[in-house]
């Protein structure tokens, strides 16, 4: 996908593997808004919940985030509002699939809101996540609701000692669960040539280091980086890789 606006252009790609598993939980989406050139939502959800009840929860991020966005205003609506909207929406939906069915489904939310004008809002429940990286420099990212986070930050473990500790997948905070997710929202005030966002499953970013992406995300295109990463994270999970999911979205210079 490629789109052009206010002196750059923003070029695109989305990559879904099913890994290891048996089942693909994962779902993505990167949508043009219908009415408004150069707005689109990214949105990464990572389902869990038995063999069909992670599916479910992660349809129902998609099919809430396609019906608010599309109802969406950049001239009227403020976009955090829009965002939560999405976060409680579909966590919502979920908790009443649960009652109606044996599992117990659950979901991530990674989703970033870019408007005409540059500006980039990001929201996010779980361990999936969303890097903004200025050429091949990490800016920001967005911190896992997780157990292993929340050791990180009292000093306790490193990050290279979390991603390898045993209880790496055990979540803090996501969508279905009995109490209301967390929503961190961050906001970017104007993306600009160079900037490239990453929004993914913990069955990409679990394989890689920070500098790692951002060689990657800055020396090729989104399609070339995409395929890149799925086939590295396929690799190094040898043979014991999760759901993969990604949406890259790059912002280059007019003729670049």
């Amino acid at each position: 996908m490629a789109t052009s606006t206010k002196g750059y252009r923003i070029t695109a790609s989305t990559g879904i593997h099913k890994g290891d598993r048996e089942y693909q939980q994962d779902q993505i989406e990167l949508l043009s808004h219908p009415r408004v050139n150069g707005c689109m939502l990214g949105v990464v959800a990572d389902g869990m919940g038995g063999r069909s009840g992670g599916r479910k929860a992660s349809d129902q991020v998609m099919m809430t985030a396609r019906q608010l966005f599309e109802r969406y205003s950049p001239d009227h609506d403020d976009p955090p509002s829009v965002l939560k909207q999405i976060l409680m929406e579909a966590h919502l939906v979920i908790k009443l699939t649960a009652i109606s069915s044996e599992q117990e489904p659950h979901s991530t939310l990674a989703a970033f809101l870019i408007n005409p004008n540059g500006e980039c809002y990001w929201i996010h429940a779980g361990d999936s996540r969303i890097y903004h990286y200025h050429s091949n420099k990490l800016v920001k990212r967005t911190m896992d609701h997780s157990y292993v986070q929340t050791l990180v930050d009292r000093g306790e473990l490193t990050e290279e000692e979390a991603n390898v500790h045993p209880q790496s997948n055990i979540l803090m905070g996501c969508l279905g669960a009995e109490e209301d997710p967390p929503g961190d929202i961050h906001f970017i005030e104007e993306l600009r040539p160079g900037d490239t966002l990453l929004a993914c499953s913990d069955g990409v970013w679990h394989y890689f280091s920070p500098a790692e992406l951002g060689s990657v995300l800055s020396s090729l295109s989104p399609r070339e980086a995409t395929e890149f990463l799925i086939e590295k994270a396929r690799s190094r999970a040898h043979g014991g890789g999760d759901n993969l999911s990604l949406v890259i979205v790059k912002v280059e210079p007019l003729g670049g």
